[in-house]
């Protein structure tokens, strides 16, 4: 059982989030917050699996309190939730310690995902992630690979991830490199796999890290 705690300021929001899990038979809501200084309390007490919460809180923002809840427990994963438009807010609870992030209007699905992605050590980057904000992480202090071996790729499977941050399609790659779709579906694959990747934006991320990809 993945025991997570949620805070937000608006309880409407973490009532959202208990309807999206509550038939998630791995996932348990711990305990809520609605401030900053109120989850560092709840983290203390209860010692959650993953914190999800908001980054704009009163008394203590998410940054401040993602930062001392690493610094405390650094195994405790984090999730921060955002909206729209908030990319450098994005950017500094990533180097505060959060490994992922989702929009507040995510659907059940994403949502276990990134919590089971998190749980298991990865990172989460919200599917709806722009490309200019795939940069900026890219760009970023951020870098969840420092402790990996670097990922060997082949000189197809470096060229497909490469059009893959550049948006396109299975159809488009296929026509551009002469390919069948399905040969082309094979080569994503790979690059999801050896990326660690979950999306698009996961992909844009590690390319921009490791090199593969200039913006």
């Amino acid at each position: 059982m993945i025991k997570i705690i949620i805070a937000d300021d608006h309880e409407l929001i973490r009532q959202g989030f208990h309807v999206l899990l509550r038939k998630q038979e791995q996932i348990q809501i711990a305990g809520e917050a609605q401030d900053g200084k109120e989850l560092l309390q709840k983290v203390r007490d209860l010692e959650p699996d993953i914190v999800i919460t908001d980054i704009m809180m009163p008394l203590m923002d998410g940054i401040e309190a993602t930062r001392q809840i690493k610094q405390e427990y650094p195994h405790i994963g984090v999730i921060a939730l955002t909206m729209f438009n908030e990319d450098h807010l994005v950017i500094d609870m990533l180097e505060a310690g959060a490994q992922g992030y989702l929009l507040k209007n995510t659907n059940k699905n994403e949502l276990a995902e990134a919590v089971h992605a998190v749980y298991h050590g990865g990172t989460y980057f919200c599917a709806a992630t722009t490309a200019k904000l795939a940069c900026l992480i890219g760009m970023s202090k951020f870098n969840p690979y420092r402790t990996k071996p670097r990922t060997q790729f082949t000189e197809k499977e470096t060229l497909i991830m490469q059009l893959i941050c550049q948006e396109k399609l299975n159809t488009d790659i296929a026509k551009e490199l002469n390919m069948s779709v399905r040969t082309v579906e094979g080569y994503r694959e790979r690059v999801f796999e050896k990326t660690g990747a979950k999306n698009i934006a996961g992909i844009a991320v590690f390319a921009i890290k490791h090199g593969y990809y200039k913006v």
